[in-house]
């Protein structure tokens, strides 16, 4: 499984189009373990490409602090999950909530 979390000053970015890296951790759901971690530059943001590129990268599921719904529907063509309103943590903070199910999303940070 692969998680992209984007990240800004090491942190999630509350929009995912505005950030700095995507942190593209690799687990094991099993045990839920994070194998290996990414920061991978995106290329420039403009509609739709965010999510094909991270398609690309074989992520599966996308941890975000607020994304609009077109992005959101566009995730889900390339079988992207997406999970909004994650709060401002670091990204192995969030990958481990995640992964154990205890991750607290609220309001979507986004509302176009």
């Amino acid at each position: 499984m692969k998680i992209a979390i984007p990240t800004a000053q090491g942190k999630l970015c509350m929009h995912f189009g505005h950030c700095e890296t995507f942190a593209v951790l690799t687990a094991d759901e099993k045990s839920k373990a994070i194998l290996s971690r990414e920061d991978l530059t995106p290329p420039p943001h403009e509609p739709g490409v965010l999510p094909r590129w991270l398609g690309q990268q074989h992520v599966n599921v996308i941890i975000a602090g607020g994304m609009g719904q077109r992005a959101q529907d566009l995730f889900a063509q390339q079988n992207i999950a997406v999970v909004v309103g994650a709060p401002a943590a670091s990204v192995d903070e969030l990958a481990a909530a995640y992964l154990n199910g205890t991750l607290v999303s609220g309001a979507n940070a986004c509302d176009h």
